[in-house]
């Protein structure tokens, strides 16, 4: 039987998602969509979908098997309290929510109801490179991490609509997230320098330089850089106690020729993570079919808005901000190393 599923926000990644999810994938059909604009929703609907006045009457709808959530930050969490009232399946696009606050109402609702329904959009733990790199952490071979080197450029980032802040409070919960799966732990301090602003962005603070503070000592740093203009450009590298293991560069095809010997850029994240994206929504429908949810958890979504807020303190305080978390409840025991 084909899963139901419902897209709230048709934007560019509700768009794309729905591409995907009619177009790539099996095992599912889109039978409703909503948008705070109608006429985009319309547009964005495939034939024989509905269109839904309000993301309420889209989630309670009885052709509504599961939720894809797709909208605007700031509207997650009363979308995602009424997707665990209703017992359905979610995958919320990042960030959870805005706010430690929010993240832990979103977190009581699902534990109180007793299993796991929330699955957060963090795509790079279901990409091929990253899974290879992280089955050599944790094969043990180059013993213990000791620094991993986050690298996240974009060739350009919209003029107004993304300001200072986003770096710290957008931007950088990828590679918080990617940091924790990586290196089996959580993180307990964050620091942010500010190297000289990059001409290409005008008032815009960047680039950014963040040192995320692992519980087991580990340090992670994380470059910031989204004005590069050549491209879309995600590194990874981790620094262990007998070697290093790092991402290979995507794509892998090398060109030789009159030029030199080069390698192609990624022009953005939907290029460089397709894969990602279509492997991570393959695993979330097997886990919908069956009620419930795996991958990055409510937890996950918690921790990053926690490393987010971290951030935006200490590129005010200039210091070192700590970092602290509730206890875990039981429904998120399974340890960071085994989540997909």
């Amino acid at each position: 039987m084909s899963l139901r599923v419902g897209v709230i926000g048709t934007g560019m990644i509700g768009q794309d998602h729905i591409r995907r999810l009619t177009k790539v994938l099996s095992g599912v059909t889109v039978t409703g969509v909503t948008d705070i604009d109608p006429e985009r929703a319309a547009s964005a609907a495939p034939e024989g979908c509905q269109v839904f006045e309000t993301p309420q009457a889209l989630i309670t709808s009885e052709t509504v098997d599961a939720v894809v959530i797709c909208s605007w930050g700031p509207a997650h969490e009363e979308q995602l309290l009424a997707c665990i009232h209703a017992g359905k399946p979610v995958f919320c696009e990042k960030p959870l929510v805005t706010s430690a606050e929010s993240a832990l109402r979103v977190m009581d609702a699902e534990v109180a109801f007793g299993r796991r329904l929330v699955q957060v959009g963090f795509m790079r733990r279901f990409d091929a490179d990253y899974r290879r790199l992280k089955a050599v952490i944790d094969g043990g071979t180059l013993g213990l991490p000791l620094m991993y080197k986050s690298v996240h450029r974009n060739a350009s980032v919209p003029v107004g609509l993304y300001t200072s802040e986003m770096p710290l409070n957008d931007t950088l919960v990828h590679d918080a997230d990617i940091s924790r799966w990586l290196l089996s732990d959580e993180i307990a301090g964050v620091e942010v320098r500010l190297p000289r602003r990059s001409r290409q962005g005008g008032d815009l603070r960047d680039p950014h330089i963040v040192l995320l503070h692992m519980a087991g000592g580990a340090i992670v740093d994380v470059e910031i850089s989204v004005n590069v203009s050549y491209g879309y450009d995600i590194r990874g590298e981790a620094s262990c106690e007998k070697g290093i293991a790092a991402l290979p560069n995507r794509p892998a095809t090398v060109i030789s020729d009159a030029h030199g010997i080069r390698q192609a850029i990624p022009e953005d994240w939907r290029e460089r993570f397709i894969e990602a994206y279509d492997q991570e929504f393959r695993e979330w429908i097997v886990a919908a079919g069956q009620g419930t949810a795996t991958g990055p958890s409510t937890w996950d979504g918690y921790a990053a808005t926690l490393v987010a807020d971290a951030a935006l303190r200490a590129v005010e305080s200039g210091q070192r901000e700590a970092i602290t978390m509730r206890d875990k409840p039981a429904l998120y025991a399974q340890p960071v190393s085994q989540a997909a």
